[in-house]
């Protein structure tokens, strides 16, 4: 009977995982020994950092050539219950129905789910950008803006969190306005967040970049105030401050998907699974984590791996390898990523480039623009399906360095 790796999910850790157990199967020779599957609810690979824009096409390229080409199986499902005694996990099909699947090797790369803390309202009356989905929603809201009354809430999008993702959604929002309202239109885009500054998570030298960029486009700031309720006018904040809002943007961070629990091991605080330096699931046989689901250390500094796909294609190669190397005999690869660089857009302004875990501003407007659309439109973007030239960039230490 052949062995078999099986993989949940199909981001960028779950694609670069199958690409780099297919390279590991095939340089053993043993393609007739070991299968690879893929689950997921279809064959895409969603470019999640891009949905903050308005032009969302293409951001779900088919790896359904992709995966034929290296020789991966994908069933459209959802990986539901994970039997780590039994080496076996829980699969609701597209039609419904569950069924049993065995592995002898198990990725989870199931990624992160947004943070949706119970404030009320929060569900019902705010958008966001996590999936492909929810960026259509917004979109199809946004454009929908100009059929209501002109008035100052329909005129104004708070956006909840400054991390990256709400630094890009709001640096990008007054365009976005502007194409369905007008220039006329007295738009508002305010950004709120809870701790005393912006970014607080950025070093001062690109704080003061995004603060300067993001005053150019016309973003207010509401710092020291957490959102205390949503409602269908507008956001009520811990200050007593409200505003009248037709568009509530959250984006107030992540946590790894819910199958992260049901492996045994220690998590972190953000739902990840606690890795080796082969990325196996500490105390779990046969168990791999990798991308938004892993925490892992990146260098020997004490620096860990976020959730970005900036690491999600590295832990990818690195687990994809070391699931397949168990099985057909090849070194173990550990997982190292020292080397950490931040590319943030912020809008017409242009964008903000960092080298190193202190965040070096190295470029900034059009000269850091071009790097990021160059990053986002083909670096992150899955290969051709070409078996060869998908294996040569698929090996565990290969890292695309700007």
């Amino acid at each position: 009977m052949r062995k078999h790796i099986l993989i949940a999910g199909s981001g960028f850790a779950g694609t670069w995982a199958a690409i780099s157990a297919a390279r590991a199967v095939a340089l053993a020779g043993k393609e007739v020994e070991v299968a690879i599957t893929v689950v997921s609810p279809s064959a895409n690979l969603v470019i999640r950092p891009r949905l903050y824009e308005a032009a969302i096409e293409d951001m779900n390229p088919d790896i359904k050539p992709l995966l034929d080409a290296v020789g991966v199986q994908h069933v459209a499902g959802t990986v539901t219950e994970i039997r780590s005694d039994a080496h076996q996990v829980t699969v609701a099909g597209a039609d419904g129905h569950a069924v049993p699947m065995h592995y002898d090797k198990f990725v989870l790369a199931a990624g992160s789910q947004l943070f949706t803390p119970p404030i009320p309202g929060l569900h019902e009356h705010s958008f966001n950008v996590d999936q492909l989905e929810n960026a259509r929603k917004l979109e199809a809201h946004i454009k929908s803006l100009p059929t209501r009354s002109p008035t100052k809430a329909r005129n104004t999008v708070v956006i909840a969190g400054s991390g990256l993702t709400g630094i890009e959604t709001a640096a990008d929002m007054g365009g976005r306005l502007k194409a369905v309202l007008g220039d006329d239109a007295g738009i508002r885009v305010i950004l709120v967040e809870q701790a005393s500054t912006i970014a607080p998570h950025l070093s001062a030298a690109a704080r003061a970049v995004v603060e300067e960029a993001l005053g150019e486009c016309g973003v207010e700031f509401k710092v020291g105030a957490a959102v205390a309720s949503i409602d269908a006018q507008g956001i009520e904040l811990s200050s007593g401050e409200r505003v009248e809002s037709d568009t509530i943007v959250w984006t107030a961070g992540a946590r790894a998907h819910a199958l992260a629990a049901q492996i045994p091991g220690e998590h972190d605080r953000l739902g990840r699974l606690v890795a080796d330096a082969c990325l196996h699931a500490h105390g779990t046989a046969d168990i791999f984590v990798t991308g938004d689901v892993a925490r892992a250390a990146s260098d020997d500094l004490g620096h860990f791996a976020l959730m970005s796909c900036q690491h999600a294609m590295s832990l990818g190669r690195v687990a994809g390898h070391n699931a397949a190397a168990e099985l057909v005999g090849l070194p173990l690869h550990a997982y190292s990523q020292p080397k950490y660089v931040t590319c943030l857009d912020l809008g017409p302004w242009g964008a903000l480039y960092t080298e190193g875990w202190d965040q070096q501003v190295s470029l900034v407007r059009d000269d850091a623009k071009s790097l990021k659309r160059e990053i986002t439109t083909k670096w992150i973007y899955p290969p051709a399906p070409d078996r060869e030239a998908a294996f040569a960039v698929a090996n565990p230490d290969f890292v695309i360095v700007p």
